[in-house]
């Protein structure tokens, strides 16, 4: 899958007949289901993430002798002016959830984690797009294809490795999602693989925080800060926490006033 700005152009940059100039995000395509020009699919194929490039294509790499009434005429050479914004190679994703489950198991681990960094990349590109529900079921389907258990330890730490970034992928994105016992359930997750990790303790503090669990975020934020004391995000967290906590004592005091005044008025 590509991410692609273009704009096609008839003769000598004089007749424009398609563009996605105007677009802030560019969908992602697929060569060959998206775009469809052989002469295209060629030139992009030849790019690097990044790149833009000028394609003067024959009729023959274009839309050939019958062209593509009414904007293309018969037998039209085309220029593509295009740039190349991201590039995922999804073909082996693609073949992957092809297989049946039999033909799944007996994959090499190497291939499956390679499978399931290409899923996450397809997350990460849609998160970066704002896109986070798409996003999140990326990320699902990247933990589905770690689904197994090797009895090597070497390869069931490199899976486990792999799990952990995705456990801390979908515990941010369901912050986004504004889902906080999601985001909560995938941080204590990442956790249980590895107790020490400071990202997945500030995730949980910042689910908390977000379900106004104030005590059980200040615990998973302080044993955060204890590991990386210095960390930004981290201590703003923990003074975001102590103003929500001050302004809650501050409600409920008011609210005790409100219910005990009538008591000490008289009639």
């Amino acid at each position: 899958g590509c991410t692609v700005k273009y704009s096609g152009y008839l003769g000598n940059w004089n007749k424009l007949f398609c563009s996605n100039g105007n677009s802030k995000y560019p969908r992602l395509m697929k060569l060959g289901k998206d775009i469809t020009l052989w002469g295209l699919e060629i030139g992009l194929l030849s790019m690097t993430k990044g790149e833009a490039a000028l394609f003067l294509l024959a009729p023959e790499y274009a839309y050939g002798q019958r062209g593509c009434p009414p904007s293309i005429p018969p037998n039209t050479t085309v220029l593509f002016k295009v740039e190349l914004l991201d590039f995922i190679d999804s073909e082996e994703c693609d073949t992957f959830f092809e297989l049946t489950h039999e033909q799944r198991d007996r994959l090499p681990v190497e291939k499956l984690l390679k499978v399931a960094a290409t899923e996450r990349e397809f997350g990460n590109y849609f998160f970066y797009k704002q896109c986070f529900k798409i996003a999140k079921d990326r990320y699902k389907r990247a933990l589905s294809i770690l689904d197994r258990r090797s009895s090597s330890k070497a390869e069931q730490s490199q899976i486990n490795a792999s799990k952990l970034l995705l456990f801390l992928n979908l515990s941010l994105t369901y912050l986004k999602l504004e889902c906080g016992d999601r985001a909560l359930k995938y941080g204590e997750l990442a956790l249980e693989m590895d107790q020490g990790n400071a990202k997945a303790l500030f995730r949980c503090g910042q689910a908390c925080l977000f379900m106004r669990e104030y005590s059980k975020s200040r615990d998973f934020l302080t044993r955060a800060q204890c590991i990386q004391p210095f960390n930004r995000d981290i201590n703003n967290e923990l003074k975001k926490l102590a103003r929500y906590y001050k302004e809650y004592m501050e409600m409920e005091k008011e609210m005790c006033c409100q219910m005990f005044d009538p008591l000490n008025s008289y009639g």
